[in-house]
């Protein structure tokens, strides 16, 4: 098959479509033929070695962490698909490398694609859906009249994070360019600030929850616009002591990271409200609830430029660049 492959870290420019063999298949494994995949700026993360201490790939490797496709063979022992099925999927973390003709998916974290999709729009969501719904229903259980702040509204996670807010009963604020207030509050943003001409902090107070996509000053200013007992939940910043026990690190590695977060929670803890980190992790039955919400009508895909496979790197380019509207960015590969 045809993949997409980086052959060391740290090379911006390095990546490209190159033959490998087929994957080998389980016997609770799917084989799907991807038709798209979309660009995260985890696949960056990942080509740049950022993430190498805690998720050791063996390179070369192919990138790509989310897809829509087709279901091509089935093992031995699934049950929850058939050939034929369209499917769309976050792989785990252990075995991404969506950008590629085909790749096998353990059936627990496959989910049938929304029948209102296309394959574009339906590669556009796994991974932030999933971030969304761990984040913001798993972690911070946001209940109807909570006040709900989400960074960077016209994003990826951003996207999906309002309108899965908005469905929850949310009253929900959201930062944005003035160019994409009309889409933010379209998604279901009640309060937009503008973060080129407003600082957000001076704005907002008394929120229940934050969910931060930024890190760095925005992390530590959501801090003080929460109520006490309020949350952030970051996707952006220093990983914790949490997030190393669920990755199975060993000690050291969870003291390094406890470290790497103990000024943010230090601080959170002064103000009464807490700090954690959240690394999503696919789940086939999530997916399924999201997908009765985009079925529904309640969750839609914004999709802001389609690049063909042999532009791989060019998209990966283009989002890491920002020149991205609004959404996301997808590779399609047929």
């Amino acid at each position: 098959m045809k993949a997409f492959m980086i052959e060391r870290y740290g090379d911006r420019n390095g990546g490209r479509i190159t033959e490998t063999p087929d994957p080998q298949t389980g016997a609770e494994d799917v084989l799907v033929r991807i038709h798209a995949a979309s660009v995260n700026p985890l696949d960056f993360k990942i080509r740049n070695g950022d993430f190498k201490a805690i998720l050791p790939y063996r390179l070369p490797l192919t990138l790509g962490n989310d897809l829509a496709g087709v279901v091509v063979e089935v093992g031995a022992d699934v049950t929850r698909f058939a050939v034929g099925d369209e499917v769309y999927a976050r792989p785990d973390k252990d075995r991404i490398g969506t950008f590629a003709e085909v790749i096998a998916v353990h059936q627990n974290d496959l989910a049938p694609k929304p029948a209102t999709l296309t394959m574009e729009e339906a590669a556009s969501l796994p991974l932030v859906a999933l971030t969304s719904w761990q984040a913001l229903v798993e972690r911070a259980q946001v209940q109807p009249g909570q006040k709900v702040l989400i960074h960077a509204g016209s994003g990826g996670v951003g996207t999906i994070a309002l309108q899965l807010s908005r469905y929850l009963g949310a009253h929900v604020a959201t930062t944005a360019g003035a160019a994409n207030a009309g889409l933010v509050k379209e998604l279901g943003a009640d309060v937009v600030v503008d973060y080129r001409t407003q600082d957000f902090e001076e704005v907002l107070d008394g929120y229940d929850v934050v969910l931060d996509t930024l890190g760095g000053e925005t992390l530590e200013k959501s801090l003080r616009v929460l109520k006490p007992g309020g949350k952030v939940i970051s996707i952006a910043g220093p990983p914790d002591a949490d997030f190393a026990r669920e990755l199975g690190a060993n000690l050291v590695l969870r003291q390094a990271m406890n470290a790497l977060s103990s000024k943010t929670r230090r601080h959170a803890k002064r103000l009464g409200v807490t700090y954690s980190f959240l690394f999503m992790t696919a789940d086939g039955d999530q997916l399924r609830e999201l997908t009765r919400l985009v079925d529904a009508g309640e969750i839609r895909p914004v999709v802001d430029r389609v690049f063909s496979f042999d532009q791989t790197r060019e998209a990966m380019e283009y989002a890491e660049k920002g020149r991205a509207k609004a959404g996301k960015v997808v590779v399609a590969m047929r």
